[in-house]
């Protein structure tokens, strides 16, 4: 088969301070991708403006291998909106998502591409087993079963949206113009089956994770106001509950004090409790409504994605 017309795989993955695990990953994407020689890959690499010499790394792999090309951005644009932009970039016919830090196993692309060939537009590696230790391994697991209890859609638990994606499913993705994706809920809404590929997730060995509580936070907070309305729902029976709490309350105290007059103090305890719960509740959700507020003003800005400070190795006419 001649090589051009054979089908392209792009494999998209996000740097950040990664000087350490670029090159590695580069070796293990390209014997994984040995392993199928039907197909012809390129391997998109996009840096959120790294502050060691993770450039120079992808630099120097881009002049051995024109399979390779970067994306440089002027700054850092988060953890979402920087990965996002690359995988609209890509032009295969499947697109591979993978981290950096090599916790995403390369090793894994041909059985994605195993259940691509299968008719999966969509394959996502799920962890089986991690190394990741407390609390973080049970507060993941917590949130995805709270996430899916609520959500609107079925989503996917314990994946990261490391997986393959067929050229389909990306259009749809392009098409949804979304400004701050939460893309594992955006492939529930679109609803094609899902392959799974169980894993298993090790520690990271080089470098440190760019990931922190505000990210982790972040990333939460997204799938849960862009996928559910129950949180809201919780908020207005709230309100209701606590309402009628208070009033079954003050009718008891009212009862109380004129029964026994003399014997029963109201007393300042209860109704500073009281000021106080309320006060925490009203906060509680009032940050709720905020997160709904920001995610709808986050949609509304319409700034663009990334802006990018140099690319290497794309054709002149590849999407700017």
């Amino acid at each position: 088969m001649d090589q051009d017309d054979r089908r392209l795989i792009s494999v998209v993955t996000p740097c950040y301070n990664e000087e350490g695990n670029v090159r590695e990953l580069y070796e293990q994407v390209k014997a994984a991708l040995a392993l199928v020689p039907a197909y012809r890959y390129e391997h998109i690499f996009i840096d959120n403006a790294s502050k060691d010499d993770t450039v120079e790394k992808l630099r120097a792999l881009a002049a051995e291998d024109q399979r390779v090309k970067v994306i440089v951005n002027v700054r850092n644009f988060g953890h979402i909106r920087s990965p996002y932009h690359a995988v609209m970039q890509a032009e295969g016919d499947a697109v591979v998502c993978l981290a950096s830090d090599l916790q995403d196993p390369p090793d894994l692309i041909p059985r994605f591409i195993e259940r691509w060939e299968a008719g999966f537009k969509v394959a996502l590696g799920v962890k089986e087993k991690t190394e990741e230790g407390w609390p973080m391994r049970p507060l993941r697991r917590l949130y995805y079963r709270v996430l899916s209890r609520v959500s609107d859609v079925e989503m996917v638990a314990d994946a990261t949206g490391f997986g393959i994606y067929d050229r389909v499913v990306i259009e749809l993705l392009r098409n949804m113009n979304e400004q701050y994706p939460y893309v594992r809920g955006l492939l529930a809404e679109i609803g094609y089956p899902i392959a799974r590929v169980a894993y298993f997730q090790p520690l990271r060995k080089h470098g440190k994770t760019s990931n922190n509580f505000y990210t982790l936070f972040d990333m939460a907070m997204l799938g849960l106001t862009t996928h559910s309305k129950v949180p809201l729902r919780l908020a207005t029976f709230g309100g209701f509950l606590l309402s009628a709490a208070s009033l079954a309350l003050a009718v008891a105290y009212l009862v109380a004090k004129l029964a026994f007059w003399d014997r029963f103090p109201i007393g300042v305890a209860p109704v500073l409790i009281g000021l106080f719960l309320t006060f925490s509740v009203q906060l509680f959700f009032m940050g709720l409504m905020g997160e709904y507020i920001g995610a709808v003003h986050t949609q509304t800005l319409r700034r663009p994605m990334v802006v990018e400070k140099e690319r290497i190795n794309f054709q002149p006419s590849a999407r700017p």
